[in-house]
């Protein structure tokens, strides 16, 4: 006991002779300088809120936020009674959400952690980057919110009419320039529950207060926004097309409904349609109902591909004014070839057939696995049946499902990553071809019903025996998953 109150005795002369700057960011600085030096040593304990801060004459909520922001930074981690610990000595803010996944290794029979679209059902871009090197404008310096061809293009097409559009490098950074005008840190933001990984990873970088909606096979539930919405979230942020993480859609009578809970507030619309041309609904929007504080996002990923690296945001003029703005401390303005060269898909008869053909293919992917699955006694509800890369399967328990999953060499996306408030959950790829389908089904049913699995499951383990332990591990690594 003698040796952890001289450790704290130490810990506090450190901290009051090398914090400088006694304001709530000064003594963030300071003390991450002191952990990245080694000052610090990882695994320290710090002092109390109270004690520190009579030390620094300082109150306890200058060292409260000081920690808080330090927290941000995964610098230090808890709270309370348990205390504040040195947990690291990067201070890089981290999308741990997105980087933290099951590593399975080499060997994995199917890896299905990775909702992403097949290539071979992609146009061919070829041809489209060659007429998009040829648009005017190239090697101009004018910094422009989207080039004239991209914003004829989605006029036509877009949802409603807004007041302006912006082109991005891809959608999670529309959703990233567009959260960054709108939320202050501790901003409270009202969020549809499950959503994509990043999107919850950005808002904990931005500090935001993230209130849970969750969502039913009809969208994102009344009951839940109405109570948001008495907090006054600066936004309402949720997917109006397809979902991305359960396929389903927000039905014609949900909107109206969220419409009218909208009707009367300030709260800004974020709509997310990530999955973009290759979702069987048309686009839809709140934007029809308030274009004057509805931004709408729509990616270019799962269409045309990734490598094309392209959004289209439509927003206020306020708000495109303001991404703008913090764009200029960057690229300032996306590739006008790559913006051509989407304006000229859009635009040919058969980009429209190889995006049908594409939505064909999922669509028959994904019933084949989920008749595969009720084969085994595992019927899942008619939601899992709409659309997506993914299919979201509820579970007994994550941790057996998936340890259940990788011991025969199977690999699933974890369904906490995608949850504000968490309800068991395995998502299951199936963008991309699945061998060995009816032995991978009866894997996944076994592992969903948490080992008691039904009589017409009884030799699913026979069928998918397990593999040696060191072929997979549970740990973290910082491979990207879609």
């Amino acid at each position: 006991m003698q040796n952890a109150d001289t450790d704290d005795t130490k810990t506090l002369t450190l901290l009051a002779r090398g914090i400088r700057k006694r304001t709530m960011q000064g003594i963030a600085l300071d003390v991450a300088a002191m952990i990245r030096s080694g000052a610090i040593a990882v695994g320290t304990k710090m002092p109390a809120v109270r004690e520190l801060a009579e030390a620094l004459g300082v109150s306890p909520a200058t060292v409260s936020g000081a920690w808080k922001q330090l927290r941000t930074y995964r610098l230090v981690s808890g709270a309370g009674r348990n205390g504040i610990w040195v947990c690291g000595d990067q201070g890089a803010v981290r999308p741990t959400r997105f980087e933290s996944v099951g590593h399975y290794g080499d060997q994995m029979a199917a890896d299905l952690s990775m909702a992403v679209p097949d290539p071979a059902l992609a146009p061919d871009l070829g041809p489209a980057l060659l007429m998009g090197a040829k648009t005017a404008g190239l090697n101009s310096y004018r910094r422009e919110m989207i080039s004239a061809p991209l914003r004829d293009a989605m006029a036509s097409r877009w949802p409603y009419r807004p007041e302006a559009f912006v082109a991005t490098n891809g959608g999670f950074e529309a959703v990233y320039l567009a959260l960054q005008t709108l939320v202050l840190p501790g901003s409270v933001v009202a969020v549809e529950d499950p959503t994509a990984v990043r999107i919850l990873d950005i808002l904990e970088k931005l500090g935001a207060n993230v209130i849970s909606v969750p969502r039913d096979s009809h969208g994102p539930k009344p009951e839940f926004l109405a109570r948001a919405l008495k907090q006054q979230p600066v936004v309402f942020l949720y997917q109006p097309r397809t979902h991305s993480v359960t396929g389903g859609f927000v039905s014609d009578e949900r909107f109206e409904q969220l419409a009218e809970l909208l009707e009367g507030t300030d709260t800004a619309i974020v709509e997310d349609d990530g999955l973009g041309d290759i979702a069987v609904r048309p686009a839809k929007s709140l934007g029809e109902r308030f274009p004057n504080r509805t931004v709408h996002i729509r990616s270019f990923s799962k269409s045309f591909g990734p490598d094309l690296r392209l959004a289209v945001m439509s927003a206020p003029a306020k708000v495109a004014d303001g991404v703008l703005a913090y764009r200029n401390f960057g690229a300032g303005w996306t590739s006008r070839i790559l913006q051509a060269a989407a304006a000229w898909l859009l635009d040919q008869p058969e980009t429209a057939r190889v995006l049908a053909h594409a939505r064909e293919v999922y669509a028959q992917r994904r019933m084949a696995l989920i008749d595969q699955l009720a084969k085994h006694g595992l019927a899942l509800p008619s939601t899992s049946r709409e659309d997506g890369l993914c299919i979201w399967i509820p579970v007994e328990s994550e941790r057996y499902a998936l340890v259940t999953l990788a011991a025969r060499g199977i690999a699933v996306h974890p369904g906490d990553r995608f949850h504000i408030e968490n309800v068991p959950h395995v998502r299951v790829g199936i963008g991309l071809p699945i061998d060995n389908l009816e032995t991978v089904a009866a894997a996944i049913a076994l592992a969903a019903t948490g080992g008691k699995p039904p009589a017409s499951q009884a030799g699913a383990a026979a069928a998918y025996p397990r593999q040696p332990a060191s072929v997979f591990s549970m740990g973290r690594n910082n491979q990207s998953k879609s």
